[in-house]
């Protein structure tokens, strides 16, 4: 009888201490502040990751995100049921930023746009004076790639070409001008190149639209996310695929994870010169600004954010992942151009949108 008692009484107490840790656990989430905000769908993953969730919650912040592009972000989202909205690219931060009033931004997180590619395709494009070797990485002469796109230079016309004699046009693969944040990210550095500059005024557009359309509109059919490109990258090979424009953050996520897609033939180039996708939090509330602060400052979202490939505030961040998976990329890119702003990048965007 003792014996029975003394059990059924251990089972009171197990039940009573596993309901505590439940309401415990419930109780303190129900202490958390919810923040909502919209983000570049680049960002998913990270906002997704449990570790990531529980930095936020340490600090008494239940983070929730909906995905949209950085583009639709800035010109057709309601942002007014958000406390923050975070685009991956400044330009559209800016008209964000001017639109809401907002007092600051915070740019916690960059990718620069590289060209992923082949070891074939690079013999065949150094030969072609196209890939030369930069500071330690190797460079995409963009100048040198638009005067072979200029003159509709095709693969099979390159000399001594058995690599990859195929019968189509010398292009980078991009997303849809029309939707994608990767596809105004390619269009800032070859409106930069053609026009020698930023281009600042309705003449330079008009001098280099002839040429930047045709990057596009001689492509055909393009997809909408820059996911989609570069699965073909990883999928299809160099048959489909020979350039395509991505963030380095995608290749070196890939990387990081071990995933067995990304092969050894499978090379990054720097476009010469580049831009940075530069992701940027504009608060639109005080639990908002509350998100920038920390994404900025602290170092556990720091190390979480570079596992997703993507390069910190800090920069040791980003070079320790990189060392630990002996992957080599440029700690310094030195070829850096800034996009035009959103009000002119957007009117070339639209203006080739009309050819299609």
């Amino acid at each position: 009888m003792k014996r029975t008692l003394g059990i059924g009484l251990a089972v009171v107490l197990l039940v009573g201490v596993v309901a505590a840790i439940v309401y415990g656990q419930g109780d303190e989430q129900a202490q958390l502040q919810t923040v909502r905000g919209v983000i570049g769908s680049e960002k998913l993953a990270f906002f997704a990751d449990q570790r990531v969730k529980d930095v936020f919650a340490k600090h008494g912040l239940k983070v929730e995100v909906d995905p949209a592009g950085s583009r639709q972000i800035a010109t057709a989202t309601d942002l007014s049921s958000y406390d923050f909205a975070f685009p991956s690219s400044a330009p559209a931060a800016e008209k964000i930023q001017k639109d809401k009033k907002a007092a600051r931004t915070y740019a916690p997180f960059s990718s620069p746009m590289v060209i992923a590619t082949f070891d074939p395709i690079i013999d065949l494009l150094t030969k072609a004076g196209v890939v030369k070797q930069g500071p330690g990485y190797q460079t995409f002469d963009v100048q040198a790639y638009l005067d072979l796109a200029a003159k509709g230079t095709r693969w099979d016309q390159l000399p001594n070409n058995t690599a990859y004699p195929a019968r189509k046009n010398l292009l980078v693969t991009t997303t849809d001008p029309r939707d994608s944040n990767s596809a105004a990210m390619y269009l800032a550095i070859t409106s930069f190149v053609a026009n020698g500059g930023v281009v600042t005024s309705p003449d330079a557009e008009a001098k280099v639209l002839p040429a930047v359309s045709k990057l596009f509109l001689d492509q055909g059919y393009t997809q909408s996310s820059t996911e989609g490109p570069f699965e073909d990258y990883l999928s299809a090979g160099m048959g489909k695929t020979p350039l395509v424009l991505a963030y380095e953050a995608q290749f070196v996520d890939r990387v990081v994870r071990g995933d067995s897609t990304i092969r050894p033939d499978m090379k990054l180039l720097y476009p010469a010169p580049t831009v940075l996708s530069k992701h940027t939090l504009v608060p639109l509330r005080e639990n908002g600004d509350k998100v920038g602060q920390l994404l900025q400052t602290d170092a556990e979202l720091g190390k979480l954010a570079a596992t997703f490939g993507f390069r910190t505030a800090e920069p040791r961040h980003f070079n320790d992942i990189v060392k630990e998976k002996n992957l080599t990329v440029p700690q310094t890119i030195v070829d850096v151009v800034e996009p035009p702003a959103h009000e002119t990048l957007e009117r070339m965007l639209e203006a080739i949108a009309k050819q299609y």
